[in-house]
């Protein structure tokens, strides 16, 4: 939508640092790694791009994933086109439910023939350690596959990355270190299955900034769209057409009349 409606890309720029007005204490620009600047009222920015110290004082949750490849659904079915969705209770307390979604080649992120698994959720340990048990439970590891028994009717794994990354989405803004009034944060992605979280949080900033606007309001009919630099409207030049067709028509009766009444 920001695309649609006339928004600029500055494509393989990084932000080296902000321009903070030392009489406001605001940022009024930013310095790209070009070293060129650029003027601004607002600065909007993901929580991974501050510096240690800007979030020295910040608490931040984990989030433990894992991501496998694996020769075939753990929904047994017929069809090979379709996408699965699991939730594996916790085991113990004080752990969490382990979300399975699982992806076939239709959706153009794995190979033919094989199926793209993510697991996520919330961190008690490292990866390995939260997710390892659900993956153990739902998959044959590939070494195994040679041994006759029960385990081989489970898909067989192919590949798997184990990691945590943070999680960002419960960080109050006042964490952070002498941050301007007009740099806005937001957060990396939860353990949500949605997006939820996400445009509450775009929701929020736009109010902020455009207090008097609707939030995500319908786009426009695409023939209703007038781009700045139309200056002429297709009825407008219509008429303009004509009405130089109407000039050189009474042009041409004019000279006829003053021919025959010389001759």
């Amino acid at each position: 939508m920001c695309a649609v409606f006339g928004g600029i890309y500055c494509l393989r720029h990084s932000v080296q640092c902000l321009v903070v007005d030392k009489e406001s204490g605001k940022c009024k620009a930013i310095i790209d790694q070009f070293g060129q600047r650029i003027m601004s009222k607002h600065f909007l920015v993901e929580d991974s791009y501050f510096s240690e110290n800007t979030c020295s004082h910040v608490q931040y949750r984990q989030i433990s994933r894992a991501v496998l490849i694996t020769d075939r659904s753990v929904l047994q079915t017929d069809s090979d086109q379709q996408i699965s969705i699991l939730t594996v209770p916790a085991e113990e307390p004080g752990t969490s439910a382990v979300r399975v979604i699982e992806l076939c080649s239709s959706t153009m992120t794995c190979m033919k023939g094989t199926y793209l698994v993510h697991l996520t959720c919330t961190s008690s340990e490292t990866a390995r350690e939260d997710l390892e048990p659900v993956v153990q439970k739902l998959f044959t590891p590939y070494a195994e596959t040679e041994i006759e028994n029960e385990e081989v009717e489970k898909p067989r794994l192919l590949w798997a990355l184990y990691f945590n990354m943070r999680d960002s989405s419960h960080v109050s803004r006042n964490s952070y270190n002498d941050l301007p009034s007009n740099v806005y944060v937001c957060s990396g992605p939860d353990c949500g299955l949605g997006n939820d979280n996400a445009v509450k949080q775009a929701e929020t900033v736009f109010q902020q900034i455009c207090p008097n606007e609707d939030f995500c309001a319908p786009p426009p009919n695409p023939e209703d769209i007038i781009l700045d630099g139309d200056s002429l409207q297709p009825g407008a030049s219509e008429s303009s057409a004509m009405s130089e067709a109407n000039s050189e028509t009474l042009e041409e009766s004019a000279n006829l009349q003053n021919s025959e009444t010389s001759e």
